[in-house]
């Protein structure tokens, strides 16, 4: 259901994850949409700056020398098959990047709130609501924002600020969360960047368990009234 929020001032953060230039430009791991998603970001982005919202980043970097990761894929070269360390594509990318002071953390797993100090450091600095935005929606939005939940923040997930493989992936994504996204709410960037302003917006938030019930023939559409 739809319903009016508003996000106390100093009690958000945005968090950005995995906005990396592989994601554009290795064929294997494109994201569709990327550049619409990276216009979105960057609205977000300067929202959150503009209304004194801090903004964490976050990088996926595989370091096999010294992460015990059995199954993992790798290339010939022995090298991780994606967001291997000596990979310059790991940078995230340039329209996006942490401005000077804004923290950007590395993760070596799917979410961004596992393991590390993260989560800690802004329950200290009184973070109750997270921004998130970032790829891929199935896999590392999907298990950062179920952590971030665990840990007790409330989730405002930006749907057109994340992406995946495909639009079929990404949407399925975001409806698989939105069952299940309990004191969290989901919207767009328009509406992300005025709660961030202090207004009061109406957003989809979960009301009873898996309220959305989607089939390949209806999923577009039921994301689409998210």
């Amino acid at each position: 259901m739809k319903s009016p929020i508003s996000m106390k001032r100093g009690t958000a953060a945005a968090v950005f994850i995995d906005l990396q230039e592989e994601h554009r430009q290795d064929p294997r791991y494109l994201v569709e949409g990327f550049a619409g998603i990276l216009a979105n970001v960057h609205r977000l982005q300067a929202a959150a700056r503009q209304n004194h919202v801090p903004l964490y980043h976050w990088a996926y970097i595989v370091d096999l020398d010294s992460q015990d990761r059995p199954f993992h894929p790798v290339g010939a070269d022995g090298k991780s098959a994606f967001s291997d360390k000596s990979d310059p594509l790991t940078e995230i990318c340039h329209e996006v990047a942490p401005a000077e002071g804004e923290a950007l953390l590395i993760k070596a797993e799917a979410s961004a709130f596992r393991s590390g100090s993260a989560a800690d450091q802004l329950k200290a600095r009184g973070i109750e609501w997270l921004v998130v935005a970032g790829v891929w929606t199935e896999a590392c939005i999907d298990a950062s924002v179920k952590d971030a939940v665990a840990r007790g923040f409330r989730v405002l997930l930006v749907k057109d600020a994340c992406g995946s493989g495909s639009a079929a992936m990404h949407q399925t994504g975001i409806l698989n969360l939105a069952n299940r996204l309990y004191g969290g709410a989901i919207t767009d960037t328009d509406g992300a960047c005025r709660l961030l302003a202090g207004e009061t917006v109406t957003a989809w938030q979960v009301e009873g368990s898996v309220p959305l019930r989607f089939s390949f023939d209806n999923a577009a559409a039921l994301y689409a009234e998210l």
